[in-house]
């Protein structure tokens, strides 16, 4: 099989699963909603897995701004920290924040950007290995003392690392998590 083709029907999956079972099914008003109390909202799961995805292509492996920056006007976090909705922990006042249509349009644009990448990749690129420390300060601006866990996680990584772990092993997770919680909030289809 040919692993372009394979990469792209995973993350082709991802997403799918991602708007068809969760964004389309679970009404926007109940998406700061955390399912019995706790855990993760469904605005706070689509956010985070969009941010990481975006960072470890866009900034990471691309070596671009990431899109979070130039979307934060849009999403109404342009006075929230560069690290908002990197932390596995729900900060209900970010997640709160983004209208669910600003949302939708930064995670689509994501993973637009990461399905145009994986059209174009080259096997030979998964073996690089990024500057991630300089990519995350200065493309970024992640400060080190904030999200240091995210500098040791990721430094040192071979391109395809971030495509199977940041992209679509973290992404599936947590579509997981969000799929969980549409069924607590009593949104199963089945």
């Amino acid at each position: 099989m040919d692993l372009r083709a394979w990469l792209l029907d995973a993350h082709a999956d991802l997403s799918g699963r991602l708007m068809n079972s969760v964004v389309r099914l679970v009404p926007t008003e109940r998406w700061t909603e955390q399912a019995d109390g706790g855990g993760s909202s469904i605005a706070w799961l689509v956010l985070h897995l969009a941010r990481h995805q975006d960072l470890a292509l866009n900034t990471v492996i691309r070596n671009h701004v990431p899109l979070y920056l130039e979307r934060r006007n849009a999403l109404g976090l342009d006075r929230a920290p560069t690290w908002a909705g990197l932390p596995e922990r729900e900060d209900p006042e970010i997640s709160s924040t983004p209208s669910p249509d600003a949302l939708i349009e930064y995670a689509e644009d994501v993973f637009g950007a990461t399905t145009r990448w994986l059209e174009h990749l080259s096997a030979m690129a998964l073996e690089t290995k990024p500057d991630v420390r300089h990519r995350l300060e200065h493309h970024a601006l992640l400060p080190t003392d904030e999200v240091g866990w995210l500098f040791d996680m990721w430094d040192g990584r071979t391109v395809d690392w971030f495509v199977q772990w940041p992209v679509l092993g973290h992404g599936n997770a947590h579509v997981g998590e969000a799929i969980s919680v549409r069924n607590r909030l009593g949104l199963s289809p089945f």
